[in-house]
């Protein structure tokens, strides 16, 4: 991989061979390829394939690794391959997976499996992913692991180190022991950096950090991430509300928290569910998107509603009908910016009723400026193009009021829309459009019927 080679041009190159691979019968020099890549890289190329090449380079992928593989996959694109396997392959890529990747599947399969699947894995294991389910999805408590080291506050850090040279490895991620009280309360955390460097004999109580952030079992993975955002954190600890320790969230976790929330919101705003797999059968994708397009179809019909109040204005000056797309348009993309701050603004937990108002105040002030500024230049245009002053001047005045609605529709659509429990990713900018069509088109064609007709 080149220096400068991303993501997605990687995953792009991958699948081509792939995909030659197959096509040639050259199947065992796939295998051997797989095995080479890094279960993250794996899943990315099994999302690029149709669903036969898909299922072909699954039987190809080493047993070792199906289990983080299937974590790394996307909910629909692992079901699909969930589908294809046998209950006992099920079983031994469980037995490879992580607590918390593991509860994540379990819930999409049927009970029957699941319960045989648990049943099949050595009691601690189980025992761990039970305590995992056990908490609401979305929350610390089924994103951490509790694959956690721990050492009392009363002993030396030369006793420390003696005792993690008798573990083979430490669990990924491991920047910090937390220390517990003797009846398991947590009390602080022991930096590795410090444990190595510091005087042996001293006792971890006078090293540890007691005061290091930690998270309820209970809070939402959005505060998970805002916390390691804030902090640079590589993991913190989980309590419940009697702060004994229950797991701990590493960076790796609340990345990928990040990067499926990122997904979410890019599909939401197309309409489109999170994490649709980009192969899957026609049908079920017709159905999905079809309701949108009828949502949009409804808008549409709204906007045509209005224009159609106007039809005796249009007959007679012909030159309204050309310019209309212009006014909608300008306030539809000014309107989208808008409500794209706005929303990153809420996903971040920067907006709050203390500052909704200068906030407002900004964007309509924007809006205006801007709305100056173009609606001259185009009033400009109308007049050379027409030889009308009466159309330019119509059509400034609207592109302005228009600008100005959009800008404060961008900030009250998706407030609005988060007050009533709905994603504003999801469905505000077809509310934001519908907005700025009506108005652009009421506003322009408005004016024009008042004083040109």
């Amino acid at each position: 991989m080149e220096p400068t080679q991303t993501r997605s041009q990687l995953t792009g190159e991958l699948v081509e061979l792939a995909l030659r691979d197959l096509a040639e019968g050259n199947a065992e020099l796939l295998r051997h390829a797989l095995a080479d890549l890094h279960p993250d890289e794996i899943a990315d190329l099994l999302e690029g394939m149709p669903p036969e090449q898909r299922r072909l380079t699954w039987g190809l992928v080493p047993e070792p690794m199906r289990g983080e593989v299937l974590s790394y996959l996307h909910d629909e694109a692992r079901a699909s391959l969930i589908d294809e396997m046998e209950p006992e392959e099920l079983v031994v890529a469980a037995g490879q997976m992580d607590d918390e990747d593991l509860a994540d599947v379990l819930e999409e399969l049927p009970r029957d499996l699941t319960e045989t699947i648990l049943a099949a894995l050595e009691r601690d294991h189980r025992d761990r992913v039970e305590a995992v389910l056990s908490y609401p999805e979305g929350t610390a408590g089924r994103l951490m692991s509790a694959n956690v080291i721990s050492v009392r506050a009363d002993v030396t850090l030369a006793v420390v180190l003696r005792w993690l040279r008798r573990h083979r490895e430490l669990p990924p991620h491991t920047d910090a022991i937390m220390v517990l009280a003797e009846d398991g309360r947590y009390r602080g955390k022991l930096d590795i950096a410090d444990l190595v460097t510091r005087d042996p004999d001293l006792t971890v109580i006078a090293v540890m950090q007691p005061d290091a952030a930690t998270v309820r079992a209970t809070a939402s993975e959005r505060e998970v991430a805002a916390l390691f955002e804030r902090r640079d954190l590589i993991s913190v600890a989980v309590l419940d509300d009697n702060e004994r320790l229950l797991g701990r969230i590493t960076v790796d976790d609340v990345i990928d928290v990040i990067r499926g929330e990122a997904d979410r919101r890019l599909l939401q705003s197309a309409g489109l569910e999170e994490q649709e797999d980009l192969f899957a059968p026609i049908l079920p994708s017709a159905r999905r998107r079809g309701l949108w397009l009828g949502i949009n179809l409804l808008t549409v019909f709204a906007a045509a509603g209005v224009i159609g109040l106007f039809e005796g204005t249009l007959e007679k000056i012909v030159a309204l009908a050309v310019l209309m797309p212009v006014v909608a348009s300008m306030g539809g993309i000014a309107g989208s910016q808008t409500l794209t701050l706005t929303i990153r603004g809420l996903a971040l937990d920067q907006i709050a009723d203390s500052n909704v108002r200068w906030l407002m105040y900004k964007e309509v002030a924007v809006g205006a400026l801007n709305g100056v500024v173009w609606a001259t230049l185009v009033a400009l245009v109308a007049w050379f193009w027409f030889g009308s002053s009466g159309i330019a001047a119509v059509i400034a005045a609207a592109m302005v009021l228009n600008l100005l609605a959009a800008a404060i529709s961008g900030i009250l659509v998706p407030l609005v829309l988060q007050r009533l429990g709905i994603d504003p990713a999801l469905s505000g900018s077809v509310i934001l459009t519908t907005v700025t069509d009506i108005i652009g088109f009421l506003s322009f064609l408005g004016l024009a019927t008042l004083f040109l007709i």
